[in-house]
Order: structure tokens, then C-alpha cells, then sequence
């Protein structure tokens, strides 16, 4: 599909039919091609837990005002955002930085400047928090766009208890949890209410210097 087509097609589904799976193929496609959007320096600050097992559904479910859409919906991601995801050492920024090397992008005399760099622009716990949220946040729409193209329908949620999540899942404290994600397919013998609208341009545009 073409993206505006897959942008309209695009619904927070309520009731998901549980006799559809989304199999692990599926969600490994969806994974690894949401993973394309940009990131700040391309430290991808963002992982999952995939939530498949009846028994830790129902431990999410009730973390999550207890929503039944995670039950009924095959899986649920737990989209993590990693608030120290741009520290000289995490093993990603370490894998950004080989990665540079090799590319030709950075020699190794700019090895300060890439570490000097974040610390100015992400250290500090707002920081730190806005860095992760807002990187997994672009993570987190195009899981839905990915989802969509193979035909897969989803539901981002925010109503949840963060720490009870936590605690539930045994999240590390460098993780913040912005959004669960369920995905399956839509329960056709429930009724899809109409798109709800949008802002306009005029609406959009605050100001146009």
C-alpha cells in the first residue's frame, strides 16, 4: 500500500478477533521495519516486551485499567524508551560509534566530540526523559504504520499504571514505558465507528512568517 492509503486505513481498533494470530514472522517484519524511522544520532533509544502468554496478559491487563483489548489482541508490545540511551558505553551508542568509524562518517580523533556532545544535549533527568520519549515515540507510530501495511490493525494505549507495568514486568528504572501497543485484527462482527476528524491546515499552522 501507498503510505497516505496506509495513513488512512490506519485505526485504533477496540476489539480485536482472537482467533487471528499475528505470527512471529509478522511481528519480526513490523519490528525491524519500524525500526528505520531517525533517531537522535541514531542511537535508537527504544526496545520491547513482547506480550504473547495468557497468564502475563492478564497481568498487563490488569496494570492497564484493565482493558480487554490485550487479552483478546494475540499480542501486546510494552514499548520501553531508554532514558540513559545516549551514554558513552550503553552498547548501542558504542555499536552508533563503530558504526561511524566505519562508514567514514567520524575518525577516532572525534571520539570526545561524540561523547561531549549528548552529554549536552540529552544529560540531566528532563533531558534524559525527552530524549527517550520522544525517539520511541517515532518508533512506536511506525510499529503502527508497519502493522497496517501487512494488513494488521492496532490500538496504542496510555491509560496504565507505569509503575504497576514496572513492577509487573520487572522493568530496569533506565526504561520509561510511553505506550503499550496492541496488535491483531479487527473482530468484523464488531461495529467500526466512523474516522474521527482532524485538524485542518488552518488548524495545523500556528504561524507562517
Amino acid at each position: 500500500m501507498e503510505l497516505k492509503e496506509i495513513m488512512k486505513l490506519r485505526r485504533a481498533v477496540n476489539f480485536f478477533d482472537p482467533t487471528q494470530n499475528v505470527t512471529d514472522e509478522e511481528l519480526k517484519q513490523i519490528l525491524e521495519t519500524a525500526t528505520l524511522v531517525p533517531s537522535s544520532m541514531n542511537f535508537q533509544p527504544w526496545q520491547v516486551i513482547v506480550v504473547r502468554e495468557p497468564e502475563a496478559k492478564e497481568r498487563l491487563m490488569k496494570a492497564a485499567m484493565n482493558q480487554t483489548k490485550i487479552v483478546e489482541a494475540p499480542v501486546t508490545l510494552i514499548v520501553l524508551a531508554d532514558k540513559d540511551g545516549w551514554r558513552a558505553g550503553h552498547p548501542t551508542v558504542e555499536k552508533v560509534w563503530e558504526n561511524l568509524l566505519t562508514l567514514g562518517y567520524m575518525t577516532d580523533k572525534q571520539r570526545s566530540w561524540f561523547e561531549k556532545g549528548p552529554e549536552k544535549l540529552y544529560g540531566g533527568p528532563e533531558k534524559s526523559l525527552a530524549f527517550a520519549v520522544k525517539n520511541a515515540a517515532f518508533f512506536a507510530m511506525a510499529i503502527m504504520l508497519a502493522a497496517k501495511d501487512l494488513g494488521i490493525d492496532s490500538h496504542p494505549m496510555d491509560g496504565f499504571d507505569h509503575e504497576a507495568v514496572r513492577e509487573a514486568f520487572n522493568i530496569p528504572e533506565n526504561f520509561f514505558v510511553p505506550v503499550l501497543i496492541a496488535l491483531g485484527h479487527f473482530d468484523k462482527s464488531k461495529t467500526l465507528m466512523p474516522p474521527k476528524w482532524r485538524k485542518s491546515w488552518n488548524e495545523i499552522v500556528w504561524q507562517y512568517i
